[in-house]
């Protein structure tokens, strides 16, 4: 019989839910590209349901209890004697959140001698030390597009919502205020703006499928490039790297994984080629841009502002300078995170349960590492230094 340890973000500041906005959600059964959603042998939980929380559980009680496994469900996963660290001894399977992640370091790894298996609930696994999961013969998976679509949908409303100088201008209507100048004196239009993403898989080419209509100017670099007739359709404008591209656009967003190769790519030096007055969007990781360097670019009127809800660490301190620094969008990470996203998440969740426990074959397309090297989609986006 398995352990499996849970961890996962608090319950609501006045309880667990009882009542919903909505009553339902739509029917989703495939992704863009043909990939069908999750499909678990059966789920115990209402679609549209908070199960991201601890009491939420995913929805997998029930199921892993009647058929003698053990789930332990908790939030506390930082600091000495937490509660993720006296439990992941002797866990069998962990299974963590983008939004809420047990860091899995090379320490944690070579502690936890049972570990077998680890499941991001959503997508981007950098929060485990992959080559540490490559040495010990951890297998890690993802709900490979789950919520990708999710954070696409956030990063349009980000993109607008700077541009059009929304926060601070509904903030004048929670004041009570009325002064229009305040308003527009930093709002302009999308229309026409050069826009440019920072890797085109899922999230980056859903992002641009988003923004046409908005009559702008695509651009992307990746470096796997996309089809001739999907930059034909899109008129999209390929660059072979981000330092080549970001000098072209008004407003770029971030949508590739970290990895060695990303990591602190958005410092001064690249910051300072880009426009004046420039908007960044970042909904991938936090590292892959330097903390301070925004802060300094936003201060100095290099970017116009600067939107996401990635942080690290995540939580984020109160003391962390992105809480204050001017002209900013940001949210805790909650952009894959919606009702929508969770029923899709917990559900592939259990998919990859179902199948690890019964010793069939994970979806490839889950699969970043297994067998002792990366595997599926993992070999296809990330990287590891041994």
């Amino acid at each position: 019989m398995a352990k499996v340890l849970c961890v996962l973000y608090d319950d609501p500041t006045d309880g667990y839910p009882t009542t919903y906005a909505r009553d339902d959600l739509p029917a989703i059964d495939h992704y863009p590209g043909g990939q069908t959603t999750p499909t678990p042998e059966a789920v115990d939980f209402t679609p549209g349901h908070l199960l991201g929380s601890v009491s939420g559980e995913l929805g997998l009680r029930d199921f892993l209890e009647k058929a003698g496994h053990t789930l332990v469900v908790t939030s506390d996963k930082d600091g000495t004697g937490s509660a993720f660290d006296r439990e992941l001894a002797d866990a069998d399977v962990v299974i963590s959140q983008p939004f809420w992640p047990a860091y899995l370091t090379a320490e944690r790894i070579a502690a936890a001698k049972n570990l077998k298996l680890a499941v991001t609930a959503g997508i981007g696994s950098d929060h485990v030390d992959l080559d540490a999961a490559v040495a010990h013969g951890v297998t890690v998976a993802e709900v490979t597009y789950s919520n990708s679509i999710s954070v696409a949908e956030h990063v349009v409303m980000m993109t607008l919502s700077l541009v059009r100088n929304y926060l601070p201008s509904h903030q004048v209507v929670l004041d009570g205020g009325w002064n229009i100048a305040d308003c527009v004196a930093r709002s302009y239009d999308l229309e026409g703006m050069h826009v440019g993403t920072v890797a085109a898989g899922r999230i980056g080419l859903a992002v641009l499928r988003r923004l046409a209509p908005f009559d702008v100017r695509l651009h992307y670099t990746d470096r796997h490039r996309l089809p001739r007739e999907v930059e034909q359709e899109l008129g999209l404008t390929f660059h072979a790297s981000t330092a080549e591209m970001v000098p072209h656009c008004d407003v770029v967003t971030i949508n590739a994984p970290l990895h060695p190769e990303t990591e602190g790519l958005f410092g001064d030096k690249l910051l300072a080629t880009m426009k004046r007055g420039a908007y960044l969007i970042n909904t991938a990781r936090a590292r892959i841009v330097d903390r301070d360097a925004v802060d300094r670019a936003l201060r100095g009127g290099q970017l116009a502002g600067y939107a996401g809800d990635v942080w690290y660490p995540q939580p984020a301190p109160a003391d962390h300078p992105w809480r204050t620094m001017p002209h900013h969008g940001m949210t805790p990470h909650i952009s894959g995170s919606s009702l929508s996203a969770q029923a899709r998440y917990a559900a592939g969740t259990r998919e990859i349960l179902e199948s690890w426990l019964a010793g069939r074959p994970i979806r490839d397309e889950y699969l970043i590492v297994d067998g002792g090297a990366l595997a599926g989609t993992g070999a296809h986006s990330y990287s590891v230094t041994k």
